[in-house]
């Protein structure tokens, strides 16, 4: 599939490649984008955006980031860091910290070093979802032997509702998609 705004930002991806490139990673084309690589780990990926640039580090979450400029991913990210850029002039302002932030990442590569992620079972389940749970145990049961990824992914849609009555609405309406084992980013089969 192509990305309708990749050739928006070719400049800017030009210039991430450059960089990464430059840190003696090598290049392979991942998920559509330009991804960088140690010994066969992910390092660095350029990702074009709708309305700016990215440099991604995989492990964004061990680096130091003395400047303060990696952001989440997303809300939900926890490995992940990125750095948005919308113009060259912004890139090569940043190159020698961009280098010194990809060599910091190499080297958390080479020690080994993992990023300690929160399994599932801590997330808290919203009240509203937990009551269905305990109230129908073949919810419960459906519920409990969805992987983790999928129950996380209800846990997310439900408890990002800010009043309890959109969060038990939201409840009801998950109640069949988790009966029917799928994540609720998943389309029926």
């Amino acid at each position: 599939m192509k990305v309708p705004y990749a050739k928006k930002w070719q400049k800017e991806t030009d210039n991430l490649r450059k960089i990464a490139l430059d840190c003696d990673l090598r290049e392979e084309l991942k998920w559509g984008k330009p991804c960088f690589t140690f010994l066969k780990k992910n390092v660095v990926i350029v990702i074009p955006l709708k309305e700016s640039c990215a440099l991604a580090f995989f492990k964004g979450a061990l680096l130091k980031d003395p400047k303060r400029i990696l952001q989440r991913a997303g809300g939900h990210s926890q490995a992940g860091r990125w750095i948005k850029f919308t113009s060259v002039k912004e890139i090569t302002s940043l190159r020698s910290t961009l280098t010194d932030y990809i060599y910091e990442a190499i080297e958390i590569e080479e020690s080994g070093k993992k990023v300690e992620l929160k399994k599932a079972s801590e997330y808290v389940v919203p009240e509203e979802l937990q009551a269905k749970l305990n109230e129908n145990a073949i919810l419960k049961a459906a519920f409990e032997a969805l992987t983790p990824g999928r129950r996380k992914s209800y846990i997310f849609h439900i408890s990002s509702a800010k009043q309890s009555k959109t969060r038990a609405a939201r409840t009801d309406k998950c109640v069949p998609m988790i009966l029917s084992g799928r994540g609720f980013n998943e389309r029926p089969n």
